[in-house]
């Protein structure tokens, strides 16, 4: 499939996951305790977290542009959203992950993602391409999950910016594990690890 959508060149993969949250006037849904997160153990080396949290915002730019949540990695669904988050430099390039109180239909997300598999993205002058390929992703008892690998390139080349994601969601609870560049991490593993330390802590 090919499209031209507009794209902002802000790849920081914990904001990749988080970007342009829709407004609404529903009541909040409770708070992600900081305890859910992957615990620091599981990352490779004693990488410094920046830990944030992801605000209740209206959208100004979210519009329905047919493959601009792919190309962009927004896994979030419009709506009021609490999250909580870190991101963190990891031997070979950096490591995010997002826990949210919100529901997400993953399989509508993949049956997307395939329609938007190659995508040429314009940012002014600068005209990029994305490529995203599914993998099989890890099998999680009573949740949906999603694998996905994403090239960032310019026209003509066949390397640029990687990023891959695995997404686990069940009833209220989206969890999203993002590494960019060449970090050899396991990230399926790592997901499956951060899902089941969440649990708990969530009332799973």
């Amino acid at each position: 499939m090919a499209a031209k959508i507009r794209f902002l060149p802000v790849l920081l993969i914990a904001a990749a996951a988080a970007t342009t949250i829709s407004g609404s006037t529903a009541k909040p849904p409770p708070a992600v305790p900081p305890a859910a997160l992957l615990p620091a153990e599981a990352i490779p080396g004693t990488p410094a977290r920046a830990e944030f949290d992801v605000p209740e915002a209206p959208s100004t730019t979210d519009k329905d542009d047919g493959c601009t949540a792919v190309v962009r990695g927004r896994l979030l669904p419009g709506g009021r959203v609490t999250a909580r988050g870190f991101q963190t430099t990891v031997p070979g390039g950096q490591l995010s992950e997002l826990l949210a109180r919100t529901r997400t239909d993953l399989t509508a997300w993949t049956a997307q993602a395939r329609r938007c598999a190659r995508v040429t993205v314009d940012d002014g002058d600068l005209p990029t391409v994305s490529t995203l390929t599914l993998g099989t992703p890890p099998a999680v008892p009573g949740a949906e999950t999603v694998s996905y690998e994403q090239v960032l390139s310019l026209p003509g080349q066949t390397t640029g910016l990687r990023l891959r994601t695995v997404a686990i969601a069940a009833d209220d609870v989206l969890l999203v594990l993002r590494d960019a560049g060449a970090t050899g991490l396991d990230l399926d593993t790592l997901a499956v690890a951060a899902w089941q330390h969440a649990g708990p802590r969530l009332g799973r």
